[in-house]
């Protein structure tokens, strides 16, 4: 009898263990909230349940405790706290009060990530001179990853993946209009010469007809369910290269040849995500494509440059609420070569998710399209509020409690949880 009350106990205590749960909270309590999304990340991988608590204690997540997750938090440095059953049981019941705006998100299983980017060399070299502010906040959360790019896309590689970030690239086929300031250099010199090789490869006479046959090809990779984010020029040229199919809006620096001289009144704004109405920058030497971008004329001082994150019912609209977990409201501004949207050029059905009100601009847009969802987010570093050509990569160890990275991993796990479209 004596054994048995001994195992009885000692099952009774194993199913304690197993009844608790880990809470990893996203207020400013947390030593490291870009960590934070990994851990969650990498709980899903292995397979189990999780959970994201929108709008309690910043976005928190949550998932069953074993002593495997506790040490891996306490590796990485993240925050947690070990409740009982009871403990999280109550926390939804709190959380499904219709009087809180709150909801609880079951996160079913890790996403398959792709970055779109040019990568490296066959010496390992960067190809461009600048670095991604997705590809540093996934590897420093310890999130995998794959890279792919123009040709893998052409080859229908995207339906291997949930989730699909644009590298800062210029889907015009004008090499980020770096012309006047750049054209000398190597780098550039060796990036034209690559792309035009890349683009003969495909059967393209011209970088611009790859560029968009890889736009249309994305579309369809959203409109088929997919989920895709794009940051500073990625999202604005994505755009102008969906309007401007058939169309030559590059200066002849660019392709051979001139642009044509009526581009403007064909475009096409019926085929855009986000933008409509814009006037294409007629320039070929200025650093703009168009009017979509806020810079041009932008007086905004940089202490004074926020945005401000809206508040979404989580219950009605958990999308972007999901989008806008955050421990803070105000987000430091950052620049990029594109870093902001000029509000009267979004398209009235698109989602504006962070504005900056008094300079009348949109940082940070969403909608769905067909079965997929997209996401444009302005600027190109968090925390490096002008980055350069040639600048050194931001190393996040000195910003795990970045709110501008935070909406980058929101992105990231969003394809993780069950959700509705958004209606339009």
């Amino acid at each position: 009898m004596k054994k048995i009350a001994i195992l009885l106990i000692m099952a009774f205590m194993a199913l304690q263990v197993r009844a608790a749960y880990i809470l990893i909270p996203m207020d400013e309590s947390q030593k490291d909230h870009l960590k934070a999304y990994g851990i969650t990340y990498w709980v899903l991988a292995g397979g189990s349940e999780a959970w994201w608590l929108l709008n309690y204690r910043g976005g928190s997540f949550a998932f069953p405790h074993n002593r495997v997750f506790e040490k891996e938090c306490l590796t990485r440095g993240v925050s947690f706290e070990i409740i009982a059953d009871g403990q999280f049981n109550k926390i939804l019941e709190d959380i499904s009060n219709p009087e809180v705006n709150m909801e609880a998100m079951k996160l079913e299983k890790a996403p398959k990530i792709a970055v779109y980017t040019p990568d490296v060399n066959a010496k390992g070299e960067k190809i461009q001179p600048w670095d991604d502010a997705v590809t540093l906040v996934l590897t420093y959360a310890e999130i995998p990853y794959e890279t792919i790019y123009d040709t893998e896309v052409l080859h229908n590689d995207l339906v291997k993946y949930d989730w699909l970030h644009l590298h800062h690239e210029d889907f015009t086929g004008q090499y980020g209009r770096f012309y006047r300031s750049y054209n000398n250099q190597p780098w550039y010199r060796e990036n034209q010469r690559r792309m035009e090789e890349l683009a003969s490869a495909n059967g393209f006479a011209k970088v611009s007809q790859l560029k968009l046959a890889v736009v249309k090809k994305i579309k369809e990779y959203v409109i088929g369910g997919g989920f895709m984010f794009a940051m500073c020029s990625a999202t604005d040229t994505y755009d102008i290269a969906l309007a401007a199919e058939g169309l030559d809006i590059c200066a002849e620096m660019y392709d051979g040849d001139p642009m044509d001289p009526n581009a403007q009144a064909k475009l096409d704004f019926n085929q855009t995500f986000a933008f409509e109405n814009f006037q294409l920058s007629r320039n070929p030497l200025e650093y703009e494509y168009s009017t979509i971008d806020h810079s041009r004329g932008r007086n905004v001082n940089p202490e004074q440059d926020y945005f401000t994150l809206f508040d979404f019912s989580a219950k009605w609209d958990p999308v972007p609420t999901m989008l806008t977990q955050n421990h803070t409201r105000t987000v430091k501004g950052f620049m990029g070569q594109t870093t902001a949207f000029s509000k009267e050029f979004i398209k009235s059905n698109v989602l504006i998710m962070g504005e900056n009100k008094p300079a009348k601009e949109a940082r940070y847009i969403h909608n769905n399209y067909g079965q997929g969802f997209w996401t444009f987010y302005g600027g190109h570093d968090p925390e490096d509020y002008r980055h350069y050509v040639h600048d050194p990569e931001t190393d996040l160890s000195l910003h795990p409690n970045s709110p501008g990275y935070r909406l980058i991993l929101n992105n990231v796990l969003f394809p993780a949880a069950k959700k509705k479209k958004r209606k339009t």
